[in-house]
């Protein structure tokens, strides 16, 4: 069974401030403030390319990131199943 394909809405919608190792993300249609941790700074950044399933999401960051010996792929993707339960991902 092929992986949903997940969309974030555009980067004009949240704001993003950095705090050491934590992000606090303000979703602007929502009206709600997330505290959250990488890789989901990272997840947002890779969907600003356009929709994609986890695979993608993984090929995405491995362009800018060094993934090797981790088990990113269950990462990636419980990561998302949990954005998109708060709002700041959606099924494409």
């Amino acid at each position: 069974m092929r992986s949903p394909v997940y969309i974030a809405d555009t980067p004009e919608e949240r704001k993003i401030v950095s705090l050491d190792a934590m992000d606090v993300i303000y979703h602007r249609p929502s009206g709600m403030t997330h505290i959250v941790a990488e890789p989901v700074p990272q997840i947002l950044e890779a969907l600003i390319q356009g929709p994609a399933d986890s695979a993608e999401i993984v090929a995405r960051l491995a362009a800018t990131h060094d993934l090797e010996g981790q088990d990113i792929d269950v990462v990636i993707a419980a990561r998302l199943a949990e954005l998109e339960a708060i709002g700041l991902v959606r099924r494409a």
